[in-house]
């Protein structure tokens, strides 16, 4: 195929007619794929509003649409970058992400041209993708295997994408795997389960579930938690209470109590293992909309029904003095107690966003009778391409 980028046209996402488009144009990538749920607009649209998404006080972001000379859109996407974030790379790095295009290598580094110019104008050295505007958990990855059912939020994606990819450059960063776990099993490995028991009967430490706690409570375990654990990996930025706050309150009207477990050493929080049901199992005729009769829907199936037979694990994380000790187990073995109850509608777990940079919890996982069931790619392209590509350093 000529390498003729002219045949197409792009344009800035900036009227209500191109959000629609914008937001509808996935339906033509996936329309012969029943694997596919539509994301709800609610959730990609509150990562471009000004007034929700806190990475604009220190970033900004675009979205484009791309047509071919008959006025047909074929492609989208969206590019992004955030000081803070960018700085802590050796060189400043932006994102891209809501990729979806027709298989057209042209179509798709047309579209990467444009971000590379818009990100390398606003004095960035390189960029990763698909990634969000936001937090890891949501919109993140490139699927390159196991294309399962997706889980609420997780990016899906046809199997030919990580070759558009590839093909302009791009370079696997790192490979954040999902892992299936049979929730009825329990903790398979009998170390790990003496080691729980052992701390346990510690008296410093104890886990229990958010039943009954506030969510001022709630947030507060969890910025604690999270900085500590999770903000020392490259490119993850300390949270604010009011973010943590924010978390809490989306995750509010779907939680199920009994599937979020902190642990506490005299009485300081120390880990967290936040659990919610897997919406798509709710919203997957939704077409992205939440209206008055899907909202009834949603609260019909998630609380009197009770479709949801699959958890996903949102986010595991333990305070690096505590690692080690058994406190990752401890915390499994607390969860045990919920599990067995008859109530429990709860089959399948998928613990989502392990990076491969991160093989201490790799191995933890796999212990406690984890299988990799899907592999997501986080791409990087480096702008100088006579520079060395680094790869994710690896946690200790």
């Amino acid at each position: 195929m000529p390498n003729d980028k002219k045949r197409y046209r792009l344009l800035v996402v900036q009227t209500q007619k191109h959000i629609k488009d914008f937001l509808d144009f996935p339906d033509t990538i996936y329309k012969n794929d029943n694997k596919w749920i539509r994301p709800l607009d609610d959730e990609i649209e509150k990562v471009f509003d000004r007034d929700k998404n806190k990475l604009f006080r220190t970033g900004d972001a675009v979205r484009w649409l791309l047509y071919d000379i008959e006025g047909n859109i074929v492609g989208r996407m969206a590019a992004f970058y955030d000081k803070r974030a960018a700085a802590k790379y050796e060189q400043p790095t932006g994102g891209v992400g809501f990729f979806e295009c027709i298989n057209d290598k042209n179509a798709a580094h047309t579209l990467f041209d444009t971000a590379r110019a818009w990100l390398e104008e606003r004095g960035m050295e390189a960029m990763d993708g698909p990634v969000n505007f936001g937090d890891r958990n949501n919109f993140w990855g490139c699927l390159a295997d196991g294309f399962h059912e997706p889980v609420f939020n997780m990016p899906y994606n046809p199997s030919y994408y990580n070759d558009l990819f590839e093909s302009y450059g791009f370079k696997n960063y790192f490979s954040q795997y999902t892992f299936h776990i049979d929730v009825k099993g329990g903790l398979q490995s009998d170390v790990l389960r003496e080691k729980g028991k052992r701390l346990l009967k510690n008296e410093d430490y104890h886990f229990e579930t958010i039943k009954g706690k506030t969510v001022d409570e709630i947030a507060n375990d969890y910025l604690t938690i999270y900085n500590k654990a999770w903000a020392r990996f490259p490119g993850v930025p300390q949270i604010r209470l009011q973010h943590a706050k924010a978390l809490v309150k989306a995750i509010e009207p779907i939680v199920d109590e009994r599937a979020v477990v902190i642990g506490y050493y005299k009485n300081e929080p120390v880990a967290f293992y936040i659990m919610v049901p897997d919406l798509n199992q709710v919203i997957y005729d939704f077409n992205g909309k939440m209206n008055l009769l899907n909202k009834a829907k949603l609260f019909y199936r998630l609380k009197i029904k009770k479709v949801c037979t699959r958890l996903i694990g949102l986010i595991f994380g333990v305070v690096p003095e505590h690692q080690k000790k058994g406190v990752e187990s401890a915390i499994l073995l607390r969860f045990e107690d919920e599990i067995y109850n008859d109530n429990f509608p709860y089959t399948d777990l998928e613990m989502n966003w392990i990076g491969d940079f991160n093989p201490v919890m790799m191995k933890f996982v796999q212990q406690i009778g984890g299988r990799i069931y899907k592999t997501h790619i986080t791409y990087r392209y480096l702008f100088d391409r006579a520079k060395e590509f680094k790869r994710a350093p690896r946690s200790l």
